[in-house]
Parts: C-alpha cells; sequence; structure tokens
C-alpha cells in the first residue's frame, strides 16, 4: 500500500487506517452497540494484513474498552502499527463524559491509556474536542499552555512520538 507522510511528521502512514470507535462496545454514550471483541480484533488483524499501518482510537471509545481490545490485537507483533490516541475526554463512575484540560488529568489520560493498551509508547497523542473557542479567546491562552507543556515532556520521557491538537468549530 502506498505510504503518505503525516503532516510535517517523519511517519509514512497509508491512506487508510483502521478506526475503533465501534470497537469500544456498547456501554457509553456515543456507542454503536454491542461489538465481539474476538471479531475486533480479527478486523484488525485483517486490515495490518492488507496494508494498512495505523490505529486511531481513543480512551473515551467505550471508556477505555477500546484502547483495550486495540492492546490485545497488537500484543505480540514483530512489526506493530502506529497507534494514535486521544485525550481530553474523561468520565466519571457513572460513564458520564465531560471535558478535561488540567495537567494532572493529562498525565493521568496519557498513562492510562499506554497502560490500557499494554505498551510503552504510543505514536500520537492528540487533544480532542470542542475547544475551539479556548483558542479564539484572546483571554484564556494559558488553557491550552500547560497540557501542551505536559504533553511536550511526555514526548521527551518517550512516551509519545508526535503531537497534535484537533479543534472541533461545531457549535451546540
Amino acid at each position: 500500500m502506498k505510504l503518505r507522510t503525516l503532516g510535517r511528521s517523519d511517519l509514512r502512514i497509508t491512506p487508510i487506517g483502521v478506526g475503533a470507535w465501534a470497537i469500544g462496545g456498547g456501554k457509553w454514550e456515543f456507542a454503536w452497540g454491542h461489538q465481539d471483541d474476538t471479531q475486533s480484533v480479527a478486523a484488525i488483524h485483517a486490515a495490518l494484513d492488507m496494508g494498512v499501518n495505523w490505529i486511531d482510537t481513543a480512551a473515551v471509545y467505550g471508556l477505555g474498552h477500546s484502547e483495550e481490545v486495540v492492546g490485545a490485537a497488537i500484543r505480540g507483533l514483530s512489526n506493530r502499527p502506529y497507534i494514535f490516541t486521544k485525550c481530553s475526554l474523561v468520565w466519571d463512575e457513572s460513564g458520564n463524559i465531560s471535558h478535561n484540560l488540567q495537567a494532572a488529568s493529562i498525565r493521568r489520560e496519557a498513562e492510562a491509556s499506554l497502560t490500557r493498551m499494554k505498551i510503552d509508547k504510543s505514536i500520537s497523542i492528540r487533544f480532542t474536542g470542542r475547544h475551539g473557542k479556548a483558542i479564539r479567546n484572546p483571554h484564556r491562552p494559558a488553557l491550552l499552555k500547560r497540557p501542551w507543556e505536559n504533553w511536550r515532556n511526555s514526548k521527551r520521557r518517550g512516551r509519545s512520538a508526535t503531537l497534535a491538537y484537533r479543534i472541533s468549530m461545531r457549535r451546540r
């Protein structure tokens, strides 16, 4: 499969990857319904066998379950795909999802994601959610400064290879 350079990084990725949202299963607010984990792992393996070299997941997908399934799928592979995960969406004991860009939360989320997948490093950890308002507001630039510094520190410690920020400008 043809490879393309991802943005300004040195990563060469396939034009299509595995999206692991649905793999999270049916026990969360934005679920696609019950998924069979064995079939999910088989689907990931099939994509990798066809040359796909990256998987997109997030902690919030299935409240951590998607990352666990992705981790199970890549465990033991000699040629592991790139893993892209996200942060800033957190949940409480009842499964209620909210946004959190506080430095301590970002650190906890990154470590929890790596632990769920049983890997020592992800390729990219992205902030996600509706943070465009914070960026457009000139009186709140510090809102993103501390989380971004945490990710830079994560990269320095070898826990993430790249950093990214996705902004959703959608209004509700």
